[in-house]
């Protein structure tokens, strides 16, 4: 069952109809359902698809040449080898010029690895014996680093030919619902903390009724396909995946600054920044920095893939209890006890998505948010808010500037008045009597009276999980 991406369905629709050539770029992190999307997009049309080999030049052109064969000659058992590159692209000339005719190059950087001139090739090819054709040109890749410098950027041979680029994101915390429309918000929104959104975990997550049995079956158990991912995706994407493994356990563990992260893993700090920058290019991690007062002193770093943060939470910590098979007796005090906890980070990105996709209700049109921290210069300690929102007009010079000012909290209990007290003090760090801030707060298990009534009277804005899912 193929569910969400209706958008890019309707863009690689818009496009198909069109006459004249198509190349279109489609990319993101693996498993992130690029060629689900692609597969969907194809049915009842004429399509050559071929799925590139981390292979040898030798093995990818065979595998190509089948892949046309089956398009030219679908009658045809056997199919010849083509002599080169130039060869088997060159067959499929005579179709495009009458037919509207998709061809799909999956994991194009597999086929660039094993054959550097490809990119060079289907360039001459674009400009010339495939200019105005009925070629729809597809261009998918997992390397999203390849993709973005060898394929998007000026300096690729490709660059100008492209009509369209889809970059794939996971989905959002509300699209992953309609996965499972039966569960409640709160279910629905740990399992997107535990799969980030991504389709494929989504339904090797297998949930049915209950989230802890799904993740003792599928998750907690060392033949399951998702307690294996984390690994045989680093070892898929990097040459060292060991080192990369040591600096996201780093990570998960705490230490969030690079020099911190440096020092548990015995790195020195420059040779540790390059490891941190190819896992921010992969998506696992991110860079952070306040969304008031940015400065590199400043910069964090966290893990913001959802799936391997869960897993680095949970899943090292836990080995014994793992390997002995004694998770499904002990998930209460090992796992189900600290979701709450974990679900914090979930939560406020999931509030600031929710923000980004309700902009037309709130007050100002945003134009920056993030969270923030820092000193507070009065009350002289370290202070923190989960959201921080600006308006365009103030980033400009002597006017009242527009703040959002919100707070995430993923707790069982009701979230009294002291909390708007309490960021409308944090606030007061950075904010002045010109200054015009609007407050919201998010909470897993809803309010008090005493601060609907302040809802009531428009000082905060309130939003329940619930309310976030509909």
């Amino acid at each position: 069952m193929f569910l969400c991406r209706d958008q890019e369905l309707q863009l690689l629709e818009r496009r198909y109809r069109k006459t004249g050539t198509e190349c279109i770029v489609i990319y993101g992190r693996r498993r992130v359902g690029k060629t689900a999307l692609i597969n969907e997009f194809v049915k009842n049309k004429e399509v050559i698809f071929f799925p590139a080999l981390k292979a040898n030049a030798a093995d990818n052109l065979e595998a190509l040449s089948k892949s046309i064969s089956q398009y030219l000659h679908p009658e045809t058992a056997s199919s010849p080898v083509y002599r080169s590159f130039d060869d088997a692209f060159s067959a499929i000339t005579p179709f495009v010029k009458t037919h509207r005719v998709i061809f799909v190059i999956d994991e194009f950087p597999y086929l660039c690895d094993a054959d550097s001139s490809i990119p060079s090739r289907l360039q001459h090819l674009l400009d010339h014996d495939w200019k105005d054709s009925g070629l729809f040109l597809i261009l998918c890749g997992s390397s999203m680093s390849f993709m973005e410098k060898e394929v998007l950027s000026e300096e690729s041979p490709l660059f100008g030919r492209r009509t369209a680029q889809l970059k794939l994101e996971p989905l959002s915390f509300s699209d992953s619902s309609r996965f499972h429309p039966e569960l409640s918000s709160e279910d629905n929104a740990l399992i997107y903390g535990i799969t980030g959104g991504i389709p494929h975990y989504i339904d090797k997550l297998q949930v049915r009724s209950s989230i802890r049995d799904a993740l003792i079956e599928n998750f907690f158990d060392r033949s399951a396909y998702l307690f294996e991912e984390p690994d045989n995706l680093l070892r898929q994407e990097l040459r060292e995946p060991a080192v990369y493994n040591s600096v996201i356990t780093a990570i998960a563990d705490g230490a969030s600054r690079q020099s911190d992260i440096a020092s548990k893993v015995h790195l020195d700090t420059a040779t540790c920044a390059k490891y941190l920058k190819v896992l921010c290019e992969l998506g696992i991690i991110q860079k952070v920095e306040p969304v008031i007062d940015r400065s590199k002193k400043k910069i964090i770093y966290r893990i913001t893939d959802q799936f391997f943060r869960f897993w680095y939470r949970f899943v090292p910590g836990n080995m014994m209890a793992i390997t002995s098979g004694r998770m499904d007796h002990l998930y209460s005090s090992l796992v189900e006890n600290y979701l709450n906890d974990y679900m914090g980070q979930t939560f406020e990105y999931m509030c600031r998505s929710w923000m980004i996709d309700h902009m037309d209700t709130l007050p100002f049109t945003i134009s920056d948010i993030g969270e923030w921290w820092g000193s507070h210069p009065v009350l002289k300690k370290e202070v923190q808010l989960d959201i921080v929102a600006i308006s365009p007009k103030s980033h400009q010079r002597g006017l009242g500037k527009q703040y959002l000012i919100g707070s995430c909290k993923y707790r069982k209990e009701r979230i009294g008045i002291d909390e708007l007290d309490l960021i409308q003090e944090y606030a007061s760090a950075f904010t002045s009597a010109n200054d015009q801030c609007f407050y919201y707060i998010f909470s897993k298990g809803g309010f008090t009276e005493e601060l609907q009534e302040a809802a009531r009277q428009g000082h905060v804005t309130l939003v329940t999980l619930d309310d976030m899912y509909q």
